[in-house]
């Protein structure tokens, strides 16, 4: 069961993220995941140390880019294979 703070802040991330009321770690966080998502030629290594910065060490840095990109390549696999979506009934 979800609470409504929680429902309150899954409204939020999905409307957008970066006016969610978040920590600044979690902040930076989704920064770094939506621009690899976004733009994954555009990173540069001020992204990685921005993670730093908020007291992110290298297994979580690490991990954030792992799932990040795991994420995008099993959509992708999905997309290209023409995999639907199961309703939620």
């Amino acid at each position: 069961m979800v609470s409504a703070d929680q429902e309150k802040l899954l409204t939020s991330l999905a409307a957008d993220y970066r006016k969610a009321d978040l920590q600044a770690a979690d902040l930076a966080m989704l920064h770094y995941a939506a621009k690899l998502t976004r733009s994954p030629g555009e990173m540069i290594e001020a992204d990685v140390s921005s993670l730093r910065a908020q007291g992110f060490d290298d297994r979580a840095i690490h991990d954030i880019c792992a799932i990040t990109a795991y994420y995008a390549f099993v959509n992708r696999m999905a997309d290209g294979l023409g995999v639907e979506l199961e309703s939620r009934a």
